[in-house]
């Protein structure tokens, strides 16, 4: 191969395809850092505003001034591992916004600084006046006073995509260069960089692999712009009103769009989206064909699960497993719902043992509970991790 060209032509030949591959390397980063900003924080947007007001988390204006920057990227990486470690500002700002918890995040350190310099040089009324000049003059909706008003929400893991091709980049180069260039004769370094590269590759398939299957942080757009937020917080509607089989049904259901005329016959303006979403409520009745929602948490086929066995009999409270859905808009999959997380669940909730009859049949039990051998029954201790208990 390239036997056409002299000894020296070659190497200035390869050095010089090295040079540019890395240079394309190279941009590739800068582009990213510059897209960059903003785009990293597509993510943190479906939970913060910078200057808009709280969200679903705090507003992030002048978060570098009151925080240190290393406890930043500390936080923004894994916030659960921050606050499991007992600081004490972590721990009251989780506990000040209902204990929802902020998805980790995959991201370098220069990512991390990307991302705090975006937030930190953010000024909210150029964007606004960006936005106003793009934005269409007949659109009927507008962000409401706390904040953009259903932000698109994305996977954490997203922004590694440009890690991932960069890193076998370098692993062809370094291949390359040990067998056939061989411009570099130190042949620990081609190592070196291979070893590197696939460390990296390797820990971006983990995370992709375990995102098979599971839907954690999805928050689809939805036909309609329902916002939980409105109904449940702003105007104190009781979730089983429209959720009025999750006490009597393996499913929570959907409630029919005449549910929703009960209130929106006299309703017929939103404070986020004026009259084009209650719309749509009025159209979905003429037309006679239902909405198609779309659904957010969903379990594997060949997993069973019954919300009235939960919520009736166990008392498991709705934000256990969805989050603190009365504080969403733009509903999300909070937790990965993955098997593990059950069993972990089962193993601490507590079962509600002396107020139902239907475990006077756990004779055993109660005769430890008389003896004082045990204080408490979990689910775990009454067969909840069974395999035959959702699987068969």
């Amino acid at each position: 191969m390239f036997y056409f060209l002299g000894k020296t032509r070659k190497k200035r030949f390869f050095a010089i395809i090295s040079a540019v591959l890395i240079l394309i390397s190279t941009f590739g980063f800068s582009v990213q850092a510059q897209d960059d900003g903003k785009q990293l924080f597509q993510v943190c947007s479906a939970c913060h505003t910078i200057g808009k007001g709280k969200l679903i988390g705090p507003d992030l204006q002048g978060v570098t001034e009151r925080l240190d920057r290393e406890w930043m990227k500390k936080f923004i990486l894994n916030s659960q591992e921050v606050i499991a470690s007992g600081d004490e500002y972590a721990i009251k700002t989780f506990e000040e916004f209902n204990k929802i918890p902020m998805p980790p995040n995959v991201l370098t350190d220069a990512q991390l600084e990307i991302l705090i310099n975006y937030i930190e040089n953010y000024d909210p009324a150029a964007e606004a006046a960006k936005a106003a000049e793009t934005m269409p003059t007949e659109s009927v909706v507008h962000a409401d006073e706390d904040g953009e008003f259903m932000p698109e929400n994305k996977r954490p893991y997203d922004n590694m995509q440009i890690s991932f091709y960069i890193s076998l980049a370098l692993i062809l180069i370094a291949l390359f260069d040990l067998f056939v260039s061989r411009l570099i004769k130190a042949k620990v370094l081609h190592i070196m960089v291979m070893l590197i590269s696939l460390a990296i590759v390797g820990e971006i398939v983990i995370k992709e692999a375990q995102f098979l299957g599971r839907q954690q942080y999805y928050s689809p757009d939805q036909p309609i712009a329902f916002s939980h937020k409105v109904h449940a917080t702003d105007n104190q509607i009781d979730c089983q009103y429209c959720h009025f089989t999750v006490e009597e049904s393996r499913h929570a259901g959907i409630p029919p769009m005449q549910l929703c005329m009960n209130c929106h016959s006299v309703v017929k303006e939103g404070p986020n989206t004026g009259t084009e979403e209650i719309a749509k409520i009025y159209a979905a009745i003429e037309s006679g064909k239902p909405t198609r929602w779309v659904k957010v948490h969903n379990l594997p086929d060949h997993v069973y699960f019954n919300h009235a066995q939960h919520v009736k009999v166990g008392k498991i409270e709705c934000e256990e497993c969805h989050g603190e859905v009365k504080a969403m808009d733009r509903i999300m999959q909070v937790e990965d719902l993955s098997m593990g997380w059950c069993i972990n669940c089962h193993r601490s909730t507590e079962v509600q043992f002396f107020d139902n009859e239907f475990y006077a049949m756990y004779e055993d039990i109660h005769k430890k509970i008389e003896s004082g051998e045990i204080s408490r029954v979990t689910v775990n201790a009454i067969g909840g991790n069974d395999c035959q208990k959702c699987h068969y």
